[in-house]
Order: C-alpha cells, then sequence, then structure tokens
C-alpha cells in the first residue's frame, strides 16, 4: 500500500491480498467472490437463528427467492424487520453472500431478517435488483403475520451496493406512500455512479475496491444512458421524508466521500442522521479479520439496528 494510506496495524497485514475483484469478467468475479464467502466462518449461534427460502412472483419478472433469518426463541409479541440485499457491486453476491451477517442481526438484534436473491448486472441492469427488492419489501409488509412481524417496524439495510439498493428502496417507499420503512442502515453505501468526489478520484489502487472496479461495476448496472436516483441514490435532490439513518464509511474507500456527502444531506434535510468515520479502514473492513475496528463496526451495526427498530 502507498505510504499516504495509513491503513489500520491489524488490517495493513491484509491489506496486499485484497484485490478488487474484476468485473469485467462477471461470471469470474461471480465465482471468485462465491470462494471468498464460502471461506467465512459461520455465525458461532447458527442454532440461535432459523433459516428458510421463500419463493414469491414479482410483477414482469421471474419468481424471487427470499431467505429468511427468525430468531429461533418464541418472542412476546411481533418483531421488527430488515430487508438486507447482499453486497457485491450489483454483479455479484447470492443467497449466501451475507449468512453470517444475517444470522448475527436475527440473533442479537432479535429481527427477521429478509435477504432477496436479487438478478444481478449485466444481465439483469437496473431496475431489476431494485424490483425484486421492492417486490421484498411488500412480500415483508403483506405477510407481517405471518412472519411474525410488526409492520411498524420494517427497515432496510445493506453494505456498498446492497446500501444502495437499501437506500433507493427507502425513496422509492417514500415517493410511493408506502410500505412504510422505520430506519435504513447504510455501511459504505455505493450510491454515486458519476465518480467526482474526492475519493472516487483519488483511490485508484486501494484494497477491495477502486475506482476503475467502481467505474465497471456502475457500468454493467446503470448503463451509459441518464442514471435516475433510484439507480444512484445520490443523484435524489430531495432527501426530505426518509427514514432515520445510520452511515458508516471507511477512510481509504473510493465510496467515502459519496456516503459523507448523502449523510450530510439527509441531516440538511431534516432526517434524523447517525454517521460515523472508520479511520484506518479500506472497503469491506468489517468482514476482514478479527481487527478492532473490524468489530466495533459490527457491534454499532447491532447497536445502531436495536436502536433504530426497537427504541421507542
Amino acid at each position: 500500500m502507498p505510504s499516504s494510506y495509513d491503513i489500520d496495524p491489524e488490517l495493513a497485514p491484509l491489506a496486499p491480498r485484497m484485490r478488487p475483484l474484476d468485473y469485467a469478467d462477471p461470471v469470474a468475479a461471480r465465482e471468485v467472490m462465491r470462494r471468498v464467502m464460502d471461506a467465512q466462518p459461520h455465525y458461532e449461534h447458527l442454532d440461535r437463528v432459523h433459516v428458510e427460502d421463500h419463493t414469491l412472483p414479482v410483477p414482469a419478472g421471474p419468481d424471487l427467492t427470499v431467505r429468511v433469518y427468525a430468531p429461533a426463541l418464541p418472542a412476546e409479541g411481533p418483531r421488527p424487520a430488515l430487508l438486507f440485499p447482499h453486497w457485491g457491486g450489483f454483479v455479484t453476491g447470492d443467497l449466501d453472500t451475507p449468512r453470517a451477517f444475517a444470522a448475527r442481526i436475527a440473533d442479537q438484534v432479535g429481527a427477521v431478517v429478509v435477504s432477496p436473491d436479487y438478478r444481478l448486472a449485466p444481465e439483469h441492469p437496473f431496475p431489476a435488483g431494485l424490483d425484486d427488492c421492492w417486490s421484498a419489501l411488500e412480500w415483508i409488509a403483506s405477510h407481517a403475520t405471518g412472519l411474525g412481524v410488526d409492520p411498524d417496524r420494517i427497515g432496510v439495510g445493506g453494505f456498498s451496493a446492497g446500501g444502495a439498493l437499501a437506500a433507493a428502496t427507502a425513496l422509492r417507499a417514500r415517493d410511493l406512500g408506502g410500505p412504510r420503512i422505520r430506519f435504513q442502515y447504510l455501511l459504505f453505501p455505493q450510491l454515486d455512479d458519476r465518480l467526482e468526489t474526492v475519493s472516487a478520484r483519488e483511490f485508484t489502487d486501494t484494497p477491495v475496491l477502486d475506482r476503475a472496479s467502481l467505474a465497471l461495476c456502475w457500468k454493467h448496472y446503470a448503463g451509459s444512458g441518464p442514471v435516475p436516483a433510484l439507480a444512484a441514490p445520490a443523484r435524489a435532490e430531495d432527501l426530505t421524508g426518509l427514514p432515520p439513518a445510520f452511515v458508516g464509511i471507511c477512510a481509504y474507500d473510493p465510496l467515502r466521500d459519496e456516503g459523507l456527502l448523502f449523510a450530510h444531506r439527509l441531516i440538511q434535510a431534516g432526517v434524523r442522521t447517525e454517521l460515523v468515520h472508520y479511520p484506518g479502514t479500506f472497503h469491506a473492513s468489517v468482514g476482514i479479520g478479527n481487527a478492532a475496528v473490524s468489530r466495533r463496526m459490527v457491534r454499532d451495526q447491532i447497536e445502531a439496528l436495536r436502536r433504530g427498530l426497537i427504541a421507542e
């Protein structure tokens, strides 16, 4: 890593091996992502979580599979729910990608977590992935009783491209008048296709994600024509009326500044927003090793979701 990157000492030994995926070959990138995620440990208390797949119809599209993670212990009343699209630059990832994080949220937050196996670009560019997430949100709301979910405590959240889909789902819900979203959790969200921020311009050799790989993600997902706000939420002109938010950003991530700017705009729009910057980190540091800062990111996630979905 260049000396200008003051990577956290516990993450620094791992950084040289964390090369960005080659999104020029989506099929190969998906296989690399699958191998990386298969090598990740399962959540250590998976026995406390009930996991079940459901298939639901999608208007003008193939049936959608969603994976539901629910606390195994009975609840005294309806639980909160979280729509949790996986990460992967809109191009990679599948139902298994978020399994450890989804199970942890279900267990430690006490929420029903729904992760959709949304369609991937470039075979299925915008709005296919968002449409699938929207169908999953509508399914949660319409099946709240059967899922044991409180329809007034539904949140959206995600990492990277999952954060973009979560933010876009919140925008669509606001504009269409529902289902009501109580909270949005966005960790290093991928929000702006324009790549004009300082971090997007300057971070050309950062671990996990750099400018070139980010540009390819957007090319596959949004194409070359005009890009609407529901594809790139940073383009939304009006952020008023959106649900309260937690936004987390990593220091050496091309996505850093768009997350920072989006959080500031939420605050300026009167949206209750918490913004956390993690020094010394790079993209996806939340899932890397046992570094103290990575553990803090996980703790922050659980605490933010508890506050956002459970606290009165």
